[in-house]
């Protein structure tokens, strides 16, 4: 049980769960003799071949209209690691609804559509997450009647969550459109200093990075005559104290928002399926939190988590500000203004990189906040999976930065994710066989490499607890056997997950099936194939039940079973 607790170790699951205990090897492994059992399992870890590395990159294109197109072939792409062009060996086209690819090219192979996949519980999880502490109220309910409008438009197969930097208002995924709404019309401005009124003197982030870490003379001089204008002497060094004191304010601000979204990366990296944020902010320079916006992107990157971005302030001007209570004087107004200005475009840069960095979408200077929304959250009608092997690889865990291009003629905005990170060791084939595991648990994506057959059953001892239980049939025809000593021999990995109807852990196990077939028990089972049962205690209600199955060849089936126990 040591691989299955180690795919559980997220704090986030483990609050929902905890993974059962180690259970004995259901038949002990004897040395390969003409004694020793040829099909028994056991629950611990294995050593697997490392296949090779398959980057794929899940591609939209849209027209002007912001229409995603879903006509273009293999050959209509160019894609680029780190400068270098590869060759596209995996292409498929995917149409919103379907779960199914709608044309299927490997390899420049012939085209096949794999048999339609009806979805059988959530695929897609969107977050939510307003920037209270920098919003305005006004900014905030525009935002949220947009967000409100498109919320109802959310899919059967979707689950939402809301989320606010403040950490005041939270609403964990789900598909109640009614506790999504009430959690949205909870949303208030949550600056951590400000009281409303305009301060004396009027000193912005952007003017007291100027003054404390540009030493600018102009911006010093333009905070002492609003001091003046307002009733107080200052000079260089009062005004230097305010300048300070405004940097370690917004830094606080800052870095909470930050960490909120590197919170939010966690929740989404153990939920299966797609994973998207739709962060809503009026901006905001972080000069001094690079790190913590470094280390959000890298997460996000790692995570295949994509940050779509929503300037919430719209088409912003630079006309001054009629809501505040205090004007600088005219003397001084005409600087304050251009300093305002060079302030807004500078917090946008913000929203720009997280949507950049991670495949997403960075909506802005735009008034239709509902049309903002519709953008970064809909299900785009038609997205392309593109897959290439990369060459040489080298496994030290850097960033590969990925490149996605259309070949004339034709032509459309292509949105899709900018990187990968290498393996970081290729001496330690179990560590990568157990990533690769997890990572399939953690998907929706159904393959079948190896044919595998999955029947769940359950029975009700009374109205509060239910047993399920898990039968997987593999096809065994489809394993590529080593022979030893006489012996057919490959190790199949075998994970049953159990989520609940929002996509959150509930149990599992992970089973190593260990085949030693002589060859007329191999020829025996060729039609009959190997079967393996898993049993869980839960309660009633609506669950996945997700099957990996991996040998050590690499080869790896997934595939995903609804139950509804009532």
């Amino acid at each position: 049980m040591c691989v299955w607790v180690a795919l559980l170790s997220s704090p986030a699951m483990s609050q929902t769960s905890t993974p059962p205990a180690t259970a004995p090897a259901e038949s002990a492994v004897q040395s390969p003799d003409k004694n020793s059992p040829e099909v028994s399992s056991r629950e611990e870890t294995t050593t697997f071949k490392v296949k090779v590395n398959l980057v794929e990159v899940r591609v939209v294109v849209r027209d002007v209209q912001g229409h995603a197109i879903g006509n273009l072939k293999r050959e209509d792409f160019q894609l680029f690691d780190n400068g270098k062009p590869q060759v596209i060996s995996k292409f498929s086209v995917e149409q919103a609804g379907t779960n199914r690819a709608i044309y299927h090219d490997v390899a420049n192979g012939p085209a096949e559509a794999p048999p339609a996949i009806t979805p059988t519980g959530p695929q897609r999880y969107i977050a939510y997450l307003f920037d209270d502490i920098h919003l305005n109220f006004s900014d905030l309910a525009q935002a949220r009647n947009a967000a409100e409008h498109q919320l109802q438009s959310l899919q059967p197969t979707d689950r939402a969550a809301i989320y606010s930097t403040s950490g005041q208002t939270q609403l964990d995924f789900t598909d109640d459109r009614a506790q999504l709404t009430a959690t949205l019309n909870r949303l208030l401005p949550r600056p951590m200093a400000h009281t409303g009124l305009v301060p004396c003197p009027n000193i912005s982030y952007y003017m007291a990075d100027l003054m404390e870490n540009k030493h600018d003379p102009q911006a010093i001089q333009v905070a002492i005559q609003d001091a003046t204008d307002c009733g107080y002497s200052a000079n260089t060094l009062t005004i230097e104290a305010y300048a300070r004191q405004a940097l370690n304010s917004a830094e606080q601000e800052m870095r909470l928002s930050l960490g909120t979204l590197q919170e939010v990366v966690k929740r989404l990296s153990v939920m299966p399926g797609q994973r998207m944020i739709v962060l809503v902010s009026p901006g905001f320079m972080n000069h001094d939190v690079m790190h913590e916006q470094s280390e959000v992107m890298d997460r996000a990157s790692h995570s295949n988590v994509v940050i779509n971005t929503l300037d919430a302030r719209g088409l912003y001007t630079t006309l001054p500000d009629v809501s505040q209570q205090r004007s600088p004087s005219a003397s001084i107004a005409g600087l304050v203004q251009q300093y305002r200005s060079a302030e807004l475009a500078a917090d946008s840069d913000i929203l720009a990189e997280l949507a950049d960095a991670t495949g997403g979408t960075f909506f802005h200077n735009n008034n239709d906040l509902a049309e903002g929304f519709r953008r970064l959250a809909a299900v785009p009608e038609f997205s392309y999976l593109l897959g290439f092997a990369p060459q040489e690889l080298k496994p030290d865990g850097h960033f590969h930065k990925l490149k996605v291009t259309l070949k004339g003629p034709a032509r459309g905005a292509v949105q899709a994710r900018k990187g990968y990170y290498a393996p970081r060791s290729a001496t330690d084939p179990a560590e990568q066989a157990r990533q690769a595991i997890e990572d399939a648990v953690f998907s929706q994506e159904e393959s079948r490499e190896i044919p595998v057959e999955v029947h769940t059953q359950f029975f009700k001892p009374d109205d509060n607890n239910a047993k399920l239980s898990v039968v997987v049939r593999m096809d065994v025809r489809h394993i590529h056997f080593r022979k030893t000593n006489g012996r057919n021999d490959n190790d199949v990995t075998v994970v049953s997950a159990v989520f609940d109807r929002n996509g959150n852990f509930v149990t599992g196990n992970q089973k190593v099936l260990q085949l030693r077939l002589k060859d007329e028990t191999l020829e025996g089972r060729l039609n009959s194939g190997i079967s393996l049962k898993s049993s869980f205690d839960i309660k009633p209600g609506s669950y996945i039940v997700r099957l990996v199955v991996r040998d050590e060849d690499g080869q790896l089936s997934e595939e995903n079973s609804a139950v509804e126990i009532q």
